[in-house]
């Protein structure tokens, strides 16, 4: 059986991950997998040509002397290895509040953008991460739940632009028994068997659950389906490529679409073209599932001749559609129709898949405990509460429309909601991804994420209430 070393080689190699002459920056946290991942890369970029231009730790300020002790190991791991080390620090908490997202997101952006100034700075071309086997199977049993298609469903790349990921074949286990034959130390992160956070629920809850009902060693099946689909969705996009040469002209205005030619495309490569077709022409836009559902439907004489999409008016004169940026005097592209709209259960959860977030709603009756009334009867990033029996049931969530209005806690007074996010700061390819908590009435009763709806605060008087959450669920890794 190979070794360790030869196995990570293969990797690089059979992927191009760290050819002769690159550079690589080493993402090192201090726990057992960057530590390995730094020894594994030192002892092969002698033999492989590549240097490793520095190793990188970000101390996140979340955990007190315990953030301190990781930074003070690494050093020492740095110094040991001969290695030259960087090290920042970012108070990820302040961070996450000014920002409005959630601890795990805030502290990845930070993670990387440090670790891509890291590589600026060095002129490296390569950033590697830590990211295991184990990592692979949660990044796609947590797709598999959301309903992603064949790309989502391919997990994590071994390669991202600059970002490398030599471990992703290599379990936790193996990693741990590399370091312990070398006699090597290694940090724990308490905070990694959280299970309030998504990942951790998977990874302690659901995949051990998995393993003891079902099927023993389900880590490395759930890993291979995920490299299986990257396989189906890399061919998949190759031929849609083709497909794309045969019904699209792109030009400098927009893209223009041959309804015939395209009705005759499989299904699969349809929605890619289709997709394709609108990221194209909406200049940046995001562009969801409905969005490519929509366009099939004119593609295929089901729908009108003339529809907005993000950023861009379609409209089809005989068996061609155009697709045409549309811009009001003196502004950028506008969108007038909702992306996405999805039942809100109580309790229960609507999906968002189309922004990678999903909303809980759960019933209670405040004050909640647990800390929840500190919330004042308004949102906490988030968290939201709202008064259950001033909503008009049920509730649902969607992407804004022309006109929404609503009157944010505390201000006293109706806004529209794009004034709204504009005073937030909300940039403006972003403000059609906020998701909307809505009653019966169309009625605002949340900007997730932003702001309480006045009408729905909790008061004295309050009893039944409605818990509602806001999960990311992008990369998590």
């Amino acid at each position: 059986m190979p070794s360790l070393l030869d196995r990570v080689r293969r990797t690089i190699r059979d992927n191009a991950l760290a050819p002769a002459g690159s550079r690589v920056v080493i993402g090192l946290s201090g726990g057992a997998d960057s530590v390995a991942l730094s020894l594994l890369l030192a002892g092969l970029s002698s033999d492989e040509g590549f240097e490793i231009a520095r190793l990188a730790h970000l101390n996140h300020c979340l955990r007190g002397p315990a953030a301190d002790e990781d930074e003070a190991f690494c050093r020492a791991l740095a110094g040991d290895l001969g290695l030259p080390l960087e090290i920042d620090r970012v108070d990820v908490g302040a961070l996450a509040r000014g920002t409005r997202t959630s601890i795990e997101e805030a502290g990845r952006e930070a993670r990387y953008r440090f670790f891509d100034r890291v590589a600026d700075l060095t002129g490296a071309d390569r950033i590697a991460v830590g990211h295991t086997l184990e990592d692979q199977a949660e990044t796609f049993l947590l797709n598999l739940i959301r309903g992603a298609g064949a790309r989502g469903l391919s997990g994590m790349q071994v390669r991202t632009g600059r970002i490398i990921r030599p471990l992703l074949d290599v379990s936790h286990g193996d990693l741990r028994r590399f370091l312990a034959e070398r006699g090597r130390s290694f940090r724990e992160d308490e905070t990694n068997r959280d299970t309030r956070l998504l990942r951790n629920r998977v990874r302690h809850v659901v995949i051990p659950f998995l393993e003891q009902q079902f099927f023993p060693g389900i880590g490395p099946v759930l890993a291979r389906n995920a490299a299986i689909a990257r396989e189906d969705a890399a061919w998949l996009d190759a031929e849609a490529g083709r497909a794309w040469d045969r019904v699209a002209r792109p030009g400098r205005d927009g893209v223009d679409l041959d309804c015939t030619l395209l009705c005759r495309e499989a299904p699969a490569l349809a929605r890619r073209v289709a997709l394709r077709a609108l990221e194209t022409a909406s200049a940046g836009r995001f562009v969801g599932f409905e969005h490519v559902e929509a366009l099939l439907a004119m593609v295929r004489g089901e729908a009108p001749d003339a529809a907005d999409f993000p950023g861009l008016r379609a409209c089809r004169d005989g068996t061609r559609i155009a697709l045409r940026a549309r811009k009001g005097p003196g502004r950028g592209t506008r969108v007038t129709q909702p992306g996405f709209s999805r039942p809100l259960p109580v309790p229960g959860a609507a999906v968002i898949d189309e922004v990678g977030v999903t909303i809980r709603a759960e019933r209670g009756l405040w004050p909640v405990g647990g800390g929840v009334e500190q919330l004042a009867a308004g949102s906490s990033g988030r968290v939201a509460v709202v008064d259950w029996a001033a909503a008009e049931g049920p509730l649902a969530v969607r992407s804004r429309k022309a006109g929404d209005r609503f009157r944010p806690l505390g201000l006293g007074g109706t806004k529209k909601l794009q004034d709204f996010l504009v005073d937030r700061k909300v940039a403006a390819r972003e403000r059609d991804r906020v998701p909307l908590v809505v009653d019966r009435l169309d009625r605002i009763v949340w900007v997730a994420g932003h702001a309480v709806s006045e009408d729905f605060r909790v008061t004295g008087a309050t009893g039944a209430v409605v818990i509602l959450k806001l999960e990311d669920w992008g990369d998590w890794a």
